[in-house]
């Protein structure tokens, strides 16, 4: 709205002010328009009041971050048995083939 870009400092959050600021910049003669355009003027100032509020309230807090809080960099243990390690993360045990049957199987692919 090129009236709210042009006249902010006249518009605030109470509703009947942004009406007569409205009456003072322009002319508008239907009620329902300038209490449509009244309103919508307040509700846009109240967000933006607390768009801003929400904005600096994070950045307070994230500087506000105690250390007990604050994530620390954690390393890793070393696992030397597989007893420590929990039976649904632990890799489960695949038996070893017998490579000798695998071999003679690509042999005689290779003879073909």
């Amino acid at each position: 709205m090129e009236i709210l870009k042009d006249q902010r400092d006249m518009f605030g959050v109470d509703f009947a002010k942004n009406k007569e600021a409205l009456n003072k910049i322009s002319i508008i003669r239907s009620k329902m328009l300038k209490n449509e355009l009244a309103g919508y003027i307040t509700k846009f100032i109240k967000n933006e009041l607390r768009n801003e509020e929400a904005k600096t309230k994070d950045v307070e807090s994230e500087e506000e971050i105690p250390e007990e809080i604050a994530p620390t960099q954690v390393e890793p243990k070393d696992v030397e048995s597989e007893e420590e390690i929990p039976e649904e993360i632990a890799p489960t045990q695949v038996e070893p083939k017998n490579e000798s049957v695998v071999k003679e199987a690509l042999a005689e692919e290779v003879q073909d």
